[in-house]
């Protein structure tokens, strides 16, 4: 082969791998720099804007795992202990709802811990915890959700997407889970705590025990008091 026809062939190989090269270049960039769109309901707020933790912050548990932003929804890696988020703005004290969707992607713990404020108090509804089936509200007199009256048991699928609904009203504390209602709990004469690893999540915050979960959608509303 003639010694003109070598540098061509060379130069034209050299000119196709840098093509392909820019290709996967663009294509990357394009990807990290797509922005998603949340899933609004009509009148409700939306809390994420699917591309950063604006108005969040990474709750300092001393427990946590990392926490990121990916592909519309923030991933809660697992620690230690309990890994999550808090919101730093204004947040209702009652007549409100709350719907996020959340999926349990390693362990076998809650994937969803609501910490949320009832007018002076807070609670927390725990989705999936105390080894994986337990849905309930921790704490009403003293008593976590495995030991009071709003205990139920639910099967969670792993990489499943739930949707889950909180409202609370001046007289109740309700939650669904792809529309099934699971808690109706009327609390007046009762006691409503949290326990001292979540205390941090106030007013409003998310978080996992030892289990890595992703949440997207994460919406709210105001309800109109009776």
């Amino acid at each position: 082969m003639a010694r003109s026809g070598y540098v061509f062939i060379c130069f034209l190989c050299a000119f196709i791998t840098l093509c392909s090269s820019c290709k996967y270049s663009a294509k990357k960039g394009a990807e990290q720099n797509q922005q998603y769109t949340p899933n609004v309901p009509e009148g409700w707020q939306a809390l994420f804007n699917g591309n950063t933790l604006e108005n969040w912050e990474v709750t300092s548990f001393g427990t946590e795992g990392p926490v990121k932003v990916m592909e519309g929804s923030i991933v809660i890696n697992y620690g230690d202990g309990c890994s999550g988020i808090t919101w730093t703005d204004t947040f209702p004290k009652v007549n409100y709802e709350v719907q996020l969707e959340a999926r349990k992607m390693v362990g076998n713990d809650f994937f969803c811990g609501l910490t949320f404020p009832v007018n002076e108090d807070y609670c927390s509804l725990v989705v999936g915890g105390w080894g994986g089936p337990v849905v309930g509200l921790s704490t009403i007199d003293g008593n976590d959700a495995s030991e009071n009256e709003t205990q139920v048991l639910k099967n969670f699928e792993k990489e499943v997407w739930y949707t889950i609904r909180l409202r609370v009203s001046e007289t109740n504390i309700s939650a669904w889970i792809d529309e099934e209602k699971l808690v109706e709990f009327y609390y007046a004469g009762h006691k409503l705590s949290i326990r001292p690893e979540v205390s941090l999540s106030k007013p409003f915050g998310i978080c996992t025990w030892m289990t890595t979960a992703e949440l997207r959608n994460i919406v709210m509303h105001k309800i109109e008091s009776k």
